[in-house]
């Protein structure tokens, strides 16, 4: 028999892992030192969590959902985004209730979306977010905006853009919307059926339709930013105000529309404008969303977050040849020669590895010229040869593979001399 891995997901390996346990880091630190503290929400949810707050017009709820129903007959879906779940912790946690207001989280796990696999998008994929509940200050999305680009510049990416608009409030987008369907509806027979679907319930969302975003109609379609009223035309232009003064670069496109129904006013995308990166070039998209606590049964206080692809974040570096220095390099290889050496070594790595010392030895009962290869394929600073003479003598030798000189130290000391000899390096 054999089995396969699953169309739309990978194995990330040994060699890949510690790149993304790179960028995590990277990500993590600069959350804490934001203030933005760790949320873990289950990887399935009520069905109904992600159907009445993601929205039924989307393609995430309409076509790319895995939903199953459990042995008591509850209709249950792997998550296929997390500011919902997040949400939803929010209120059913009394958050709220916290003296530390916004409350400010951050997530990192798998989420789930059967859509066509293509390069840097899976069906299981990896997203990292940040949500902010519980403030309506403009400031809020300013540092949102700067916390997600400090990520993506500390890991050394250089060609991104940041590009934002507004959505306005409920007033906004519904003159908007009446615009819309106006503009859209004498020739609405000649968009695919998402959108003919979508003019009704939803007609914002034909602006995100990607069969027919060529169309004549979706050039001249009316622009939200010409139905602002005047509060939501003044929080976006604080919005942007605070950018500058935080020399973040930004361009406003009033075409931008988010692909999930609870956005209103700011909502962002951040692009790869690397050569080589693909066609389909976000890697990050998020924005301010005032109603979705509320609609969850808590009280009426607002959000705003974002997320981005693990696996995007790491074909954009990968675009632009960005290299990291290994961190992970093995400290000392102990290696050898003959049994009552090598069962020596059992413990004396055991000990190396007490003391914080990455130590590894050879459980192949290979010959020394070999065990020297495997200390040079695993990149160890320093070799420690222990032979049944040396043993005896208590006695152990200690080579720097990058000079080439040797040292004999007494076994008891070994410890102690690696500790200074890996801090100087």
């Amino acid at each position: 028999m054999s089995v396969n891995i699953p169309r739309g997901t990978q194995d990330i390996l040994p060699g890949t892992v510690e790149k993304w346990q790179h960028i995590e880091k990277i990500a993590t630190d600069i959350c804490r030192n934001y203030q933005y503290k760790e949320i873990r929400t289950p990887i399935f949810e009520h069905t109904e969590l992600f159907q009445r707050n993601v929205g039924d017009t989307t393609d995430i709820v309409q076509k790319e959902m895995y939903t199953f129903t459990d042995r008591g007959d509850r209709s249950l879906t792997l998550r296929p985004e997390g500011t919902a779940a997040v949400v939803r912790s929010f209120v059913e946690n009394k958050m709220f209730g916290d003296p530390n207001q916004p409350v400010k989280l951050y997530y990192n796990g798998p989420m789930f979306r059967y859509e066509r696999p293509q390069s840097g998008r899976y069906r299981q994929f990896v997203q990292f977010g940040v949500e902010a509940i519980g403030s309506e200050d403009p400031a809020i999305d300013a540092e949102v905006l700067a916390l997600v680009m400090d990520i993506y510049q500390t890991a050394g990416l250089q060609k991104i853009e940041l590009v934002i608009n507004s959505l306005g409030d409920t007033d906004s987008r519904t003159a908007h919307r009446e615009a819309l369907v106006n503009h859209f509806q004498p020739r609405i027979g000649e968009f695919c059926t998402d959108c003919q679907s979508r003019l009704e319930k939803n007609p914002l969302r034909i602006l995100d339709c990607k069969k027919d975003r060529d169309h004549e109609l979706m050039k001249s379609a009316p622009s939200i930013l010409d139905f602002l009223n005047d509060y939501s035309r003044t929080y976006f232009e604080k919005v942007q105000s605070y950018l500058t003064a935080l020399e973040i670069e930004f361009t406003v496109d009033p075409t931008l529309v988010r692909g999930l129904d609870y956005y209103n006013h700011t909502a962002f995308e951040i692009m790869s404008n690397a050569e080589g990166f693909g066609a389909i070039t976000t890697l990050c998209g998020g924005g301010r969303y005032n109603g979705l606590v509320s609609q969850m049964g808590g009280p009426d206080v607002p959000g705003i977050g974002f997320a981005f692809s693990m696996e995007r974040f790491l074909a954009a570096i990968e675009a632009e040849g960005i290299e990291w220095q290994e961190e992970n390099r093995l400290d000392c290889f102990v290696a050898s020669l003959g049994e009552e050496a090598k069962d020596y070594t059992v413990k004396l790595v055991h000990d190396l590895r007490k003391a914080g010392i990455k130590a590894e030895r050879d459980y192949q009962n290979r010959k020394m010229k070999a065990q020297f290869k495997a200390a040079d394929r695993l990149k160890a600073r320093f070799v420690a040869i222990l032979g049944e003479d040396e043993l005896k003598e208590n006695k152990i030798n200690v080579k720097d593979m990058e000079t080439g000189e040797q040292q004999e130290v007494a076994l008891a000391e070994l410890t102690e001399t690696l500790l200074k000899k890996v801090e100087a390096k």
